[in-house]
């Protein structure tokens, strides 16, 4: 292949990834509207999201093709990793402290244990 054929390439795959992306992304924002409670919304906030802007963050990087530009998408990309799951964690621990998460859909209640137990110290 030559360096023009490389560069083709290159570019359709972008497009792929950039349209992945950006599809799941579409589809994490209408989980929020549409699904009917917190623990659910997070999730839809959170997975397809995620994996979205992991996709077009690929996408990106196959169209700049520069270190340092992929360096930095890597940044953004690596902190996403590292905050979400954080931020998702706190947000339905909130949600279950205030009452927005409904008992009866959960299977197992580990945090109710863990909240009504008296303090051994």
């Amino acid at each position: 292949m030559t360096g023009h054929d490389w560069g083709s390439v290159c570019d359709w795959a972008a497009a792929v990834f950039l349209l992945l992306g950006a599809a799941l992304c579409f589809v994490a924002g209408v989980g929020l509207l549409r699904l009917p409670d917190t623990l659910t919304r997070m999730h839809a906030a959170t997975k397809p999201q995620v994996l979205g802007l992991l996709l077009v963050l690929v996408g990106v990087a196959l169209r700049l093709r520069s270190w340092v530009d992929v360096g930095t998408l890597v940044l953004i990309g690596t902190f996403q990793l590292m905050t979400v799951p954080v931020a998702a964690h706190m947000v339905g621990r909130a949600a279950y402290r205030t009452g927005q998460v409904r008992g009866d859909q959960l299977v197992l209640d580990e945090l109710d244990d863990h909240l009504t137990r008296p303090d051994p110290g």
